[in-house]
């Protein structure tokens, strides 16, 4: 039994398991109500201060609003009286300038009564004029009726009719006149080269003796020496194959004949007489001469060629001081080395040309600049005229138009041979010098055909005249001496005469430098003593 009573453990576990949740489940009720209550009273707290907030920032919009209420006010009573201040001042304004428009006006009026006034006079004037010049007609008829009159008895007089005696009078006058234009163009002439022609001497001369330009002279053939004649049959080759591929691949002939030492290049192509030099020198040197090395060496020559025109171009431009060429243009140039006028080199003329242009300009105070550059250019054709069709002058203009060159040396270049007026003063400098560089002695030599034939022109030219006897084209075309009839032209006419051959001669004939024209009249008197 007692062991019936003793407690047995795991019933105090339960026990005390159960009182443990019925005190956790109050607690967590009692903990449940406290939160809840905390969370009421701060919900009530968090409203109350919400309600206060919006009241405060009720408060302060009012306050706000009257206050920008006020100054709206404020602002509009300002507005109003500045819109009344400018009202007054407008209205002020407006009545000055009626006062203004009111004096003007007065004053307009008083100007219009004095042009009545005046208009008036003025009627009155010309009703006068009419009246005179009605009277002066009346007299002017009167004096035609007197001088009909007097002319019907002058004629009766002299048995002449008017037409006739005018005839007579205006051979007299046209006598008269020759005379006195012979005196007025000698006058002229004298004075003209009293003042001028000592200063375009010394200007030229000193033009001539800073230039110091080397004559060259070029022909149609090229020279090559070489180190011994063995060196020939090398070049010959086995059956010529070697001369062959040279000519075919060069475009010119090789002379080899019992000249020792010595192969001469002919060609009228001076570029390709100069491609063909290189060449064979460069074979020459290398020694190993055949078809295929003779290839290469000539695409190496036209390389050099090249290389050689365009710095040819570049020493013309730096020598002369012209720069910023088109690079077409310094290549232009450089063939001008190889392309000869009349025998003389045209990159050397050019280069001449372009000095004494520019030290004439100095001389005169003119652009120098301008002048050189167009001296320079002036022949910058001919480096094309045996590839296109055109004188030297067109083709040349062309591509400088191309190069976008300045519009005053397009002129200088195509006026330089008379093509066009001269419109700017460096151009008659690019003329003169032209004539210079061309007409000195040495610096051009001409065929024998295009000396005979220019020959001819003048003596033509000369005898077209009617009075000339003889002519006579001496000193190489630089002077023709023409003798006329003594009892036809008279002294004062061989003045006229000589002026009008000079003017044919300029306008239809081409030729360097200048022409001479003397006239020389002979009056011989033959009597017989018996």
């Amino acid at each position: 039994m007692e062991q019936q009573l003793q407690p047995q453990p795991q019933n105090n576990i339960i026990i005390y398991i159960a009182i443990f949740l019925i005190t956790a489940v109050i607690f967590f009720v009692i903990g449940y109500l406290i939160r809840k209550k905390t969370a009421e009273n701060k919900i009530k707290g968090a409203e109350e201060e919400s309600k206060r907030i919006i009241e405060n920032a009720k408060k302060e919009a009012e306050t706000v609003k009257k206050e920008a209420e006020n100054i709206r006010k404020e602002e509009v009573v300002k507005v109003k009286e500045e819109i009344i201040n400018a009202k007054n001042d407008l209205e002020k304004e407006i009545r000055e300038r009626r006062s203004d428009v009111q004096q003007q006006e007065k004053r307009l009026i008083k100007k219009e009564e004095v042009l009545d006034q005046k208009e008036s006079e003025i009627d009155k004037k010309l009703k006068q004029i009419e009246a005179e010049e009605a009277s002066i007609e009346a007299t002017k008829a009167e004096v035609q009726k007197m001088k009909d009159s007097e002319l019907d008895q002058l004629e009766k007089i002299a048995r002449l009719s008017q037409e006739e005696a005018k005839q007579e009078l205006l051979a007299i006058v046209d006598e008269k006149l020759v005379a006195e234009k012979a005196e007025r163009i000698r006058a002229m002439e004298s004075e003209i080269e009293d003042t001028a022609d000592d200063k375009a001497k010394e200007v030229i001369t000193y033009a001539i003796q800073k230039c110091a330009a080397d004559h060259t002279a070029e022909s149609t053939i090229s020279i090559v020496s070489l180190p011994n004649d063995e060196m020939k049959g090398r070049i010959i080759g086995r059956e010529g194959r070697n001369i062959k591929t040279l000519e075919s691949l060069t475009g010119v002939e090789f002379i080899i004949d019992d000249t020792p030492e010595t192969i001469v290049i002919s060609g009228f192509d001076p570029l390709r007489r100069e491609v063909a030099r290189i060449a064979l020198e460069k074979l020459i040197d290398d020694g190993r001469i055949h078809p295929a090395k003779i290839e290469e060496m000539v695409e190496k020559a036209k390389e050099q060629l090249a290389k050689d025109i365009k710095d040819e171009g570049e020493r013309a431009s730096m020598e002369t001081g012209v720069m910023r060429l088109n690079p077409d243009l310094i290549n232009l140039l450089g063939k001008l080395k190889f392309r000869t006028s009349y025998g003389q080199n045209v990159l050397m003329h050019s280069i001449e040309v372009s000095h004494l242009a520019r030290i004439m300009a100095d001389e005169l105070g003119l652009d120098s600049k301008l002048a050189a550059r167009a001296g320079l250019l002036h022949d910058i054709g001919k480096a094309l005229d045996h590839d296109m069709e055109g004188t030297h002058v067109q083709i040349g203009v062309d591509v400088l138009k191309k190069c976008k060159e300045n519009e005053k040396v397009l002129n200088c270049v195509e006026a330089h041979h008379g093509d066009v007026p001269v419109q700017y003063p460096e151009g008659f400098l690019v003329i003169a010098a032209d004539a210079i560089s061309a007409s000195r002695p040495g610096a051009r030599r001409e065929t024998l055909e295009a000396y005979i034939k220019r020959l001819e022109s003048l003596e033509t030219i000369a005898n077209s005249f009617d009075g000339v006897d003889k002519s006579f084209a001496i000193q190489a075309g630089r002077e023709v001496r023409i003798i006329v009839k003594p009892d036809k032209i008279n002294d004062d006419q061989m003045t006229i005469m000589a002026r009008q051959i000079a003017e044919k001669i300029e306008n239809e004939m081409d030729y360097p430098g200048q022409i001479k024209v003397n006239i020389v009249r002979e009056k011989r008197v033959i009597d017989y003593a018996k």
